[in-house]
């Protein structure tokens, strides 16, 4: 299976959860109700606190009404029994209704906060090209996609519905510890010849009750939590996987690579059945408790309270009101043993997402350090140049690739950059882009607003060929007339009646042809500096030349900075920078500039085993 660069491999063993989480996570959670959309998100959580409100007094009066309706029971009072039964359906369809609405507000909030926090980690992924800079740290975070589509919906989600709970829970334990108090009374001890009383008995008898519970849970269930890190890890890595063959699917099947596809597919999802065993085993042990647990809560409250009960200190009311009161106060004692998995369900969740959001403070603050100095516009005195003044780019590590580079390029000068594999001309472009950080030294660069990059491989967005073309403008900012020419002059008159059509024109279109739609956006937005990295790979001698010669005719004022090994592209340049490697990284030298008007001379290569020799020179990669 091709190997997964970048991406951590779920057997390895992912970190422990970082320190100070719940500060974190209160960070993160506060500059949405603190944000632009406050008003909104504290109206939503405001609504959520008072129809929990609601709720806790429908269910005081429902304690209540234990005590009523079987007191008319004992006492066989018809007419009471049936007016408590009226009052039920009453205190049901309150309890229904707040519990809709309290649902409908609750969902609201989760989605708002969703929504915010995707877009907030989507623009920040996304600003100033951090989403290819992030590929290059040490703890780069793997499938930034899953943590910004999924992750997020479980961190906002389950958050929710735990604090609400959690809300809910204090505001029972506060309603009813008071009601237990009252009506459980004095418990009368012996012990020898010492009497003594324990005041609101069955209140201490709910505390124990719940703390032996939720002790217990901590202890069996602890490893869930790293479990559960594991386990988002090990999903993760397989629906990449997933993704990767997909998009690959066409070099795989040429290869005929499927069975080792396979291969890499079952080791991955192996790693995500032996995690899940893992998980379901916790959770089976978790189970023997929470089902002894609740078993012993359905009659425990009636044990402790019987003794007053038959003393008949109690009617069976009240012992009832007694047992409903208890059942709540233990209720909202048991939160952290009722919810003890999905908290460790949604840390795991939680710091998927805050791990994401900390890469992109690192990388934010790597751009605010960067010590190339990248100066954008033109000189004082109005020219618009590109210059390299002792430059030097190196590697995050520090392992310099470029020593100490000074060149400059003035608008509308053609100029080819040279060097063979790995000696720097990619990393040079990405640097003049401002994605490359690590490094020393100044570039001055014209505006961005007059810069197109064209890589080797031209990127396609999902949609119709038209938004494709026109990108990254909106679609329709090109007339009809103006694309369907720019589409003919470079060779794709094939496709003029397709414009509208949404495909995956990244897998129909070969990248030839994709090569020539990236010519085509050139004659559409006609910027003034045009950097081009192996931008003509793919084409064959005919089609370079029909496609460079954009820069003698429609583009000839334009700036041309390319890389580029193809024979022949020298005759479109007017000079030649060559990179030559060297131990200490390699140096920027210039070829003599020709004089204004003459060409280099085309390469004549002779038939049969001349075109094999160059066939074999040309080098594979952007270098």
């Amino acid at each position: 299976m091709a190997e997964n660069h970048g991406q951590p491999s779920a057997a390895e063993e992912p970190q422990p959860p970082s320190r100070g989480f719940l500060r974190r996570f209160g960070r993160l959670a506060l500059l949405y109700f603190n944000g632009e959309e406050r008003w909104h998100a504290r109206g939503l959580a405001a609504g959520v606190v008072v129809l929990t409100l609601l709720q806790i007094f429908i269910q005081i009066r429902f304690n209540i009404w234990n005590r009523d309706f079987f007191n008319a029971l004992e006492v066989r009072d018809k007419a009471a029994f049936y007016g408590q039964t009226y009052l039920f359906v009453l205190l049901a369809a309150a309890s229904m209704v707040t519990a809709v609405f309290q649902l409908y507000v609750r969902q609201m909030l989760q989605l708002y906060w969703r929504r915010w926090m995707v877009q907030r980690l989507q623009r920040r992924w996304l600003e100033s090209g951090r989403h290819y800079q992030m590929q290059f740290l040490p703890d780069a975070p793997d499938n930034p996609d899953q943590r910004i589509s999924e992750n997020t919906r479980w961190a906002t989600a389950i958050a929710v519905d735990l604090v609400v709970g959690l809300l809910q829970s204090v505001l029972m334990l506060v309603s009813f510890v008071g009601i237990l108090w009252t009506l459980s009374g004095p418990l009368h001890v012996s012990l020898g010849t010492t009497e003594f009383a324990i005041p609101g008995y069955m209140v201490w008898a709910a505390l124990l009750y719940a703390g032996i519970g939720s002790g217990l849970t901590w202890l069996i269930g602890r490893p869930m939590v790293e479990i559960n890190l594991r386990r988002n890890q090990a999903e993760s890595d397989h629906r990449f996987a997933l993704v990767r063959l997909r998009e690959s699917s066409e070099g795989i099947a040429m290869i005929r690579g499927e069975a080792d596809e396979e291969r890499g597919l079952k080791r991955a999802f192996g790693e995500v059945v032996q995690v899940m065993r893992r998980l379901m085993r916790s959770e089976r042990h978790l189970m023997w408790l929470t089902s002894a647990y609740g078993m012993l809560l359905s009659v425990f409250p009636a044990l402790v309270a019987s003794p007053r009960y038959f003393a008949g200190a109690i009617t069976l009311g009240v012992l009832m009101q007694i047992t409903q009161a208890f059942y709540q106060v233990t209720t909202a004692l048991n939160w952290f043993v009722d919810n003890f998995p999905r908290l460790a369900d949604w840390r795991s969740h939680v710091e998927r997402v805050l791990h994401l959001e900390e890469a992109l403070d690192t990388a934010e603050q790597m751009e605010a350090d960067s010590v190339i100095g990248i100066e954008e516009g033109p000189l004082p005195d109005g020219r618009e140049v590109l210059a390299f003044e002792d430059l030097q780019i190196a590697h995050f590590d520090g392992a310099v690739v470029i020593q100490e580079a000074n060149a400059e390029i003035a608008a509308g000068e053609k100029v080819l950059i040279v060097g063979e594999s790995g000696s720097g001309k990619s990393t040079l472009f990405r640097a003049i882009a401002g994605l490359w950080p690590w490094g020393s030294g100044r570039i001055r660069i014209p505006p961005r607003e007059h810069i197109m990059f064209m890589p080797q491989r031209p990127y396609l967005p999902l949609g119709t060929l038209r938004a494709a073309v026109a990108y990254p403008a909106e679609p329709r900012r090109f007339p009809d007339q103006a694309v369907a020419a720019a589409l003919e002059r470079c060779g794709l008159a094939h496709l003029v009646a397709r414009l509208d059509q949404e495909e995956r024109w990244d897998q129909i279109l070969s990248l030839g042809e994709q090569q020539r739609l990236a010519f085509a956006r050139l004659l559409l937005h006609r910027p003034r500096w045009v950097f081009m990295d192996e931008a003509t790979a793919a084409l064959d001698e005919a089609n370079q030349d029909m496609l460079m010669g954009l820069f003698r005719e429609e583009l000839a004022e334009s700036a041309l900075i390319s890389i580029g090994h193809r024979p022949g592209l020298d005759a479109y340049h007017d000079r030649t920078l060559t990179l030559v490697r060297a131990p200490d990284g390699a140096r920027l030298t210039a070829r003599r500039r020709r004089p204004a008007g003459e060409r280099a001379p085309r390469p004549v290569v002779a038939a049969g085993r001349g075109a094999l020799r160059r066939l074999l020179r040309r080098r594979p990669g952007t270098g």
